[in-house]
């Protein structure tokens, strides 16, 4: 057994932020992640920029936007402490403290751009790789530490709870609460708790539960699939945003960036021709929803498989510097983008809800909190604003790590025996894991994805459930390790999800629903 006062389950920069500020405060903060560096899930992937502050700008049009955006379902109080906070933040922490390297005009100056339905150029940004910047100078600063402990290749298996795990059976009478979770060594498969005065989950997406997605391989809903078994509660699920715009190759999908519409990319049809304009007055700077279905639309009514994105009518130097690692990416499967339009399709890109907290980061479980992409601060609505993601990750990791720093009430001291782990040894079919994961990603990106029927919305649930009982089983009798854990929170997530869809009667934003 482990003590610490606060546990984080995940390295991503809301996570790092949040491990940062409780440890700056005297904290012992352990980090667990699943993968061998702390560089990994959504962030460093995310290539366009972070919401700064443009020159003519202010909170009130910046929240215009996102409320817009989010398609009248954002919480005002918690998209106003974004506005607020979020560049103050931005500039303490990231400029200031981090020195991340964002791109200048000049020596003073940072460059400002937009992207699709921001009313200013208010984004900051690092070439096209924005994300891997900023997370790179984050984590220096967290691994340099003395306050915070990292364990590396260690998986998360489930959340402790006073109602699940403690051998005292009057607990269940007690407030619900959580007091640190089970991990597994990845490399040795031994499994212990970790016991913690706050827990802090910050898993980031759950990509993988579909067939098509912008998200790293560890996206598997993990945070998700714990809080919800925890009792923790959850919601707007149904929003899965769909980014427009992935390269479309026959083995390949990788991220091409908001950005490049925002320095004016067109999405041009197989013959050449604009159809955006007839979809929305924004054209290829609508809202990310708008702009999937558009092209989904499109590729229906044209029968090819793709669209396509064009930047090549830019000035060619430009566009490499811009845009490097798209051009880099581009030019690996033959295309050259300063010459030829990017063939793309949409895919899976981002949770808008997820464990609902408050503007402390607190969820409904005592000792709990949530932060980035697991979490549902109410910012993003029914459909995220481009580029508040990031942000959300730093305001949000600030107010939690802080907040979870100076919550040290008496109860959350209390730390129960709990039931000793049961090791089992049966073998488990590396085929019967792949299919699985087969069975998920297709029900899900056809039967819950970027356009969804009643009908297909109920088939989906069906077919879930009928593959969880298969997994619960195999999980319970299985040798248990990382692939285990992943298939076993990934079919929890789907369905979380797929229900989210079914009770949600309104079409709104990223959930839209044909009949």
């Amino acid at each position: 057994m482990t003590n610490t006062d606060i546990l984080i389950i995940g390295s991503g920069l809301a996570g790092c932020i949040a491990a940062l500020t409780a440890a700056d405060k005297g904290k012992n903060v352990t980090i667990i992640t699943k993968t061998k560096e702390l560089l990994s899930g959504n962030t460093p992937w995310a290539q366009g920029g972070i919401i700064f502050k443009g020159i003519e700008d202010s909170p009130e049009k910046l929240k215009k936007d996102i409320m817009t955006a989010g398609d009248g379902h954002c919480w005002e109080p918690a998209v106003e402490q974004l506005c607020e906070m979020g560049p103050h933040l931005v500039k303490k922490l990231l400029i200031d403290r981090f020195h991340v390297d964002f791109d200048k005009k000049n020596d003073d100056e940072l460059h400002l751009t937009a992207e699709g339905a921001h009313s200013a150029p208010r984004i900051i940004h690092s070439k096209d790789k924005t994300g891997l910047t900023i997370h790179k100078s984050v984590i220096d600063a967290v691994e340099n530490h003395p306050n915070i402990t990292i364990l590396r290749e260690h998986t998360a298996i489930d959340l402790l709870t006073l109602s699940h795990h403690s051998t005292n059976s009057l607990d269940i009478y007690k407030k619900p609460a959580c007091f640190g979770a089970y991990i597994i060594n990845n490399e040795t498969c031994k499994v212990f708790p970790i016991y913690a005065k706050n827990t802090i989950l910050a898993t980031g997406g759950l990509g993988q539960i579909y067939l098509h997605s912008t998200n790293p391989s560890e996206a598997t809903g993990d945070g998700i699939a714990m809080a919800w078994r925890a009792g923790a509660r959850c919601f707007n699920l149904e929003y899965i945003q769909f980014h427009p715009t992935t390269f479309y190759g026959e083995r390949s999908r990788f991220l091409i960036s908001e950005a490049v519409r925002g320095e004016g990319g067109v999405l041009i049809d197989k013959s050449g021709s604009q159809f955006m304009p007839k979809f929305h007055e924004l054209g290829s700077l609508a809202p990310r929803d708008i702009v999937a279905r558009s092209i989904h639309q499109t590729m229906l009514d044209t029968g090819h498989p793709c669209v396509y994105l064009d930047i090549s009518f830019k000035e060619k130097n430009w566009i490499k510097d811009r845009f490097p690692t798209i051009y880099e990416q581009c030019s690996k499967f033959g295309i050259d983008i300063t010459q030829e339009p990017i063939p793309v399709v949409p895919s899976e890109h981002y949770s808008c809800g997820g464990v609902g907290v408050s503007l402390k980061g607190r969820t409904s479980l005592q000792r709990l909190y949530a932060v980035g992409e697991v979490s549902c601060t109410g910012v993003h609505g029914a459909n995220r604003l481009a580029s508040t993601s990031l942000l959300e990750c730093v305001v949000w990791g600030y107010v939690a790590g802080e907040n979870a720093a100076e919550n040290d009430e008496e109860d959350n001291a209390y730390f129960p025996d709990i039931f000793d782990w049961q090791e089992e040894s049966q073998y488990m079919d590396p085929a019967l894991l792949a299919q699985d994961w087969l069975t998920i990603k297709n029900t899900m990106w056809n039967y819950v994805g970027l356009v969804r029927t009643r009908q297909r919305m109920m088939r989906a649930f069906t077919i879930l459930r009928h593959l969880q009982t298969e997994v619960e089983h195999f999980y319970q009798k299985a040798t248990m390790n990382r692939s285990m854990i992943e298939l076993r929170n990934g079919i929890q997530t789907a369905i979380a999800v797929t229900l989210a869809t079914i009770e949600s009667k309104v079409s709104r934003g990223a959930h839209f629903i044909k009949d």
